[in-house]
């Protein structure tokens, strides 16, 4: 009945906030670029996984295959996160040889 009519406003929405967190990766990227610390950086890489999730899955939302871009989104999900203890355990180590 009225799908037809939001599903427009409803795409240009999703594309919007997908531009929106684009533009986040800005500010994620200037943090790992400038960070006076490794601590800054490993936050602005995080924030950047986090960011290309949420990404993907508004990109599924616009192509209507919710479904496939969910399963990428988890697999780079996992990913970001076996990276982050990866590097909380590197850091982890060095600082106790110090």
């Amino acid at each position: 009945m009225g799908s037809a009519r939001r599903e427009p406003v409803v795409s240009t929405f999703f594309l919007g906030v997908t531009v929106f967190i684009a533009l986040l990766f800005v500010a994620s990227l200037y943090r790992i670029v400038t960070g006076p610390t490794v601590f800054d950086r490993a936050i602005g890489v995080g924030l950047m996984g986090t960011n290309a999730i949420l990404v993907l899955v508004l990109i599924g939302f616009l192509y209507n295959r919710i479904e496939m871009f969910v399963d990428l989104a988890l697999a780079y999900g996992m990913l970001n996160f076996i990276g982050v203890v990866a590097l909380a355990k590197y850091f982890e180590r060095k600082q106790e040889s110090e």
